[in-house]
């Protein structure tokens, strides 16, 4: 893989760290959860040779320190420091890959600025507005969870909540062979107290709907294979799916499945993209 080059982009008081590596057509990738810029190396590796990646840190997480760090950051804020990032470093129309948080990101991307992504593949959205009364109240009820578990448990008893509610096992959860490990350092728990304290609440209460999306927008919905059917965030794509009338595309592994099968996933990502 080609050398990494780190930048910075100012957006609205904050200064937000991106990485770009490869070569070829421009892939954006905006990561799930706690991720910042570097949480899927091993994805980063396998497509930067037929794309230039660009990573970043979501304002908040690593890096990309806000000015007031106690003012609440929503999805369509987050949209606006994505858009601030492409336009540094693209000179048009960007692929992206969206990931859980990532993918809500991404169809606010579409959403508020026309033409700036050729096409978006929105693997598992945290989009609870997506899913019929029902669903999204089951979805708000689990989310709710782990935010009373969060405030009254800490971030390591919210993280495994949040495990759970995905359908994730990290101790029996099938993996390629040689995928880089990810400790809870300071800086990775930091961005999960971030994630659980904003992020999480951002989501709940944004607005982004299913009316939002055009019906031709050049969204590929994504599921993962082993992520749980009842799933609100693989419900949440399928809703996508038919919204726009179209199949939704099966993936390696569950709901981190760019982290646990990065070569299987990033074949599938190179092949819906070429």
């Amino acid at each position: 893989m080609t050398d990494t080059r780190n930048g910075y982009v100012t957006a609205d008081g904050a200064r937000i760290h991106y990485q770009v590596v490869g070569s070829g057509p421009t892939l954006f990738v905006s990561q799930s959860g706690e991720g910042d810029a570097d949480r899927t190396v091993d994805l980063v590796g396998r497509l930067a040779d037929r794309f230039t990646v660009v990573t970043y840190d979501r304002r908040g997480l690593s890096r990309s320190i806000p000015a007031d760090p106690a003012v609440p950051v929503s999805l369509r804020r987050h949209a606006d420091d994505a858009a601030a990032v492409l336009r540094e470093v693209a000179d048009g129309p960007v692929l992206m890959l969206g990931l859980s948080l990532g993918a809500a990101v991404g169809l606010h991307l579409l959403s508020a600025y026309p033409g700036i992504v050729q096409k978006l593949i929105a693997h598992e959205p945290i989009a609870v507005r997506f899913l019929d009364p029902a669903e999204e109240r089951v979805a708000r009820e689990k989310l709710a969870g782990v935010v009373a578990v969060h405030r009254e448990s800490g971030w390591r008893a919210a993280a495994a909540q949040v495990a759970a509610v995905l359908g994730i096992n990290p101790r029996e959860q099938d993996t390629e062979p040689g995928i880089t490990q990810f400790p809870f350092t300071d800086q990775r728990a930091a961005n999960f107290e971030f994630f659980l304290r904003n992020d999480l609440d951002a989501a709940l209460t944004d607005s982004l709907s299913l009316a939002d999306v055009a019906r031709g927008a050049p969204v590929i919905p994504a599921v993962g294979a082993t992520s749980p059917s009842d799933g609100f965030d693989y419900l949440s794509a399928l809703a996508l799916a038919e919204h726009l009338d179209v199949a939704p595309v099966r993936f390696p592994g569950g709901h981190n499945g760019n982290l646990t099968h990065p070569r299987a996933f990033g074949e599938k990502v190179a092949e819906l993209l070429k």
